[in-house]
């Protein structure tokens, strides 16, 4: 039975909060650093929230092609992505502090550890509750879908499940965060592209079907253009911390190069699904704009703290993007 799995598992990270009583207490109620709220929702970075919940609304988007969208399911969908992208922003913060690329020669706005913000402990516990909370939601959307899409299907998405709550925190943590050796692109593309809208599809479908590929990969390469974006930025500190990212190994003007093959492979893969949905032709020339003008505003940067602004138009550019697919469908 699926309760023989989720409820010892349910149990065990409830036993593991408690057993972290005073860390959460004094993360929640005492310090006046903890006090202000925006410190903690600077430490979110709401600006990759977008793009993360453009990933589930385009796999809920896919679903309404072919069915009535549940909302349970759609709602738990949502809230276990919003979950694990904070946790995945509370442990980069947490883990670069740590072994050292979030420095004085980083270009990029101050991190909440760095700057003193938000103490070591705090953020290690924040880590905690959010990783439990993407794990309870996360329960909470398979209990639902389970006699939509069986036994074993729900057995295996959990697993995929705990993976992405481990790649968000080893992504910075641990003795060999593999982030540092430019795997980050693959585990972004994976996690945030094709596990995210693929997921949201089968989850009330139980389909994978071509569009449902296209438009994982269209999302999941624009997850890694911010990714990438983010990288181009810091690759000086990162040389510095030993980071070595995929624009450390290439050098900026291949980084760009990259970048560019990014967005024009996701431009292909959203032109690809246009096609393949029938939708009216001006989504085209849409689609082409908002790919277009990321690639001018990234290809014109002259100096590493420019990319930073493009972090937050290419993120609130994908949400754009599945608006412009809100409306054609």
């Amino acid at each position: 039975m699926i309760t023989n799995v989720f409820i010892p598992l349910f149990k065990y990270f409830i036993n593991r909060i408690l057993q972290q009583e005073t860390k959460v207490f004094n993360l929640l109620t005492h310090g006046a650093n903890i006090m202000k709220i925006s410190h903690w929702i600077k430490a979110a970075r709401l600006r990759t929230l977008f793009l993360s919940l453009s990933c589930i609304w385009s796999g809920i988007l896919l679903v309404q092609t072919q069915q009535e969208v549940n909302l349970q399911i759609s709602l738990f969908t949502f809230l276990t992505a919003l979950f694990l992208q904070i946790l995945s922003n509370f442990a980069n913060d947490y883990g670069d502090s740590i072994h050292g690329a979030d420095n004085q020669s980083r270009k990029g706005p101050s991190r909440a550890v760095q700057s003193g913000l938000i103490t070591k402990h705090q953020m290690k516990a924040a880590m905690f509750v959010f990783a439990a909370l993407a794990f309870i939601s996360g329960c909470i959307l398979l209990y639902l879908a389970k006699p939509l899409i069986g036994a074993l299907a729900t057995y295996s998405l959990l697993a995929i499940g705990i993976l992405a709550i481990i790649a968000a925190i080893a992504y910075t943590n641990g003795k060999k965060p593999y982030g540092y050796d430019g795997l980050g692109d693959i585990s972004v593309f994976i996690f945030f592209g094709l596990v995210a809208v693929i997921g949201t599809q089968y989850l009330q479908t139980t389909q994978i079907n071509y569009t449902a590929i296209m438009l994982a990969c269209a999302f999941g390469l624009l997850s890694v253009g911010v990714l990438n974006l983010n990288n181009m930025r810091d690759i000086s500190s990162d040389k510095l911390a030993g980071k070595n990212s995929i624009p450390v190994r290439l050098g900026l003007a291949k980084a760009k190069i990259y970048h560019s093959s990014l967005l024009i492979l996701s431009l292909i893969c959203l032109l690809l699904v246009a096609k393949e949905l029938n939708l009216t032709v001006w989504v085209v020339p849409a689609f082409s704009l908002i790919i277009g003008l990321n690639l001018f505003l990234a290809a014109k940067v002259k100096v590493e703290t420019a990319f930073d602004p493009l972090l937050k138009w290419l993120s609130l550019s994908s949400l754009v993007l599945i608006f412009i697919l809100f409306l054609a469908v």
